[in-house]
């Protein structure tokens, strides 16, 4: 009896492989592939904005890395005790003007450099829901907590999906002509916006989503939202409030991305990465016990066996925890 519907999942010609670089961007869920490719010691540089949901401010972020573009204090406004940006997430807020500036400028630099050399670039769509400052009319990546009659929320047409993130990737391409670009959809819901108004804005992203990948050569499609939704199909794959993927849930959709999208050779590596990073996680009963000690030292020969095989590798930290009693 089968207890699942199939998916025919179609990963890229040339896969995701160790020797590449990743920049991954977009909503929570994209925090999980980028977290989880980051643990196994991918080269992955995650959320220069920090956490974006709709496709303005994904498109948006996109263009801005591409001049740098570099944020004065005009661009800050200050909320509760700590200056924000609104083409910025929260963490990057703070109670001294100047740090907050020198955090995002340092970013938006970084992100220039990383992206004009990476060969991967996946980005994870949240909603289609995104926010205008009443008062002006602009778009924001993060309303800051202020007070909701401060914003007009706009449910995107398909139309202003496809046209912003077109001319997006039309201009990131011609900086990074070599660039493969990854795009998803979260499973995570939006039931603040209703559970019908959530699956109208995740038909629309999907929708744009298709049209971008029947156009451009170098778009693939990762059905993550598909995934959770009509092959997990079940509240018992989301955590407590119902709307994020649980622990196995996720692992469901990145084992499926590993299948997929990364080369064989790269996934065994991944195998014995992951049992590093257990062991590294592990949390004695009795740390100062010769048994742990002999664990200690039969990971630290493992990882120093790793790094000599492959020396594309940094496994510094791990060797250095490892050594330590």
């Amino acid at each position: 009896m089968k207890w699942t519907v199939d998916i025919d999942i179609k990963g890229p010609e040339t896969r995701i492989n160790y020797a590449n670089n990743l920049l991954v961007t977009g909503s929570c869920f994209t925090e999980h592939i980028g977290n989880n490719l980051q643990q196994l010691k991918f080269s992955v540089l995650q959320n220069p904005n920090g956490i974006l949901f709709d496709p303005f401010s994904v498109a948006s972020s996109l263009v801005s890395y591409l001049q740098p573009k570099h944020f004065s204090a005009n661009d800050l406004f200050c909320f509760n005790e700590l200056w924000h940006s609104w083409q910025h997430h929260s963490r990057f807020s703070g109670v001294d003007k100047e740090d907050v500036l020198n955090t995002i400028n340092a970013s938006q630099l970084q992100a220039h450099t990383f992206l004009k050399n990476a060969n991967w670039l996946i980005i994870t769509l949240g909603s289609a829901y995104c926010y205008q400052l009443a008062a002006t009319g602009s778009f924001v990546s993060n309303c800051h907590k202020k007070p909701a009659q401060d914003f007009v929320k706009h449910l995107c047409t398909l139309e202003e999906i496809n046209s912003s993130l077109d001319n997006c990737l039309y201009q990131v391409f011609r900086f990074n002509p070599s660039l493969k670009v990854i795009l998803t959809v979260s499973p995570v819901r939006h039931i603040r916006d209703g559970v019908i108004n959530n699956n109208r804005s995740k038909a629309r992203l999907i929708e744009a989503v298709h049209h971008l990948v029947n156009k451009f050569d170098n778009l693939y499609y990762f059905p993550s939202y598909e995934l959770v939704i009509d092959v997990l199909r079940d509240y018992r794959f989301y955590d407590i409030d119902l709307v994020h993927p649980n622990y196995q849930a996720t692992k469901y959709v990145l084992e499926k991305f590993m299948e997929t999208c990364v080369t064989r050779e790269s996934r065994e590596i991944a195998v014995e990465m992951e049992k590093i990073v257990a062991a590294r996680k592990h949390k004695p009963f009795h740390a100062s016990s010769e048994a742990h000690s002999r664990f200690k030292k039969l990971y630290y020969e493992k990882t120093q066996e790793l790094s000599s095989r492959y020396p594309f590798l940094s496994l510094k930290e791990e060797l250095d925890f490892f050594s330590h009693d």
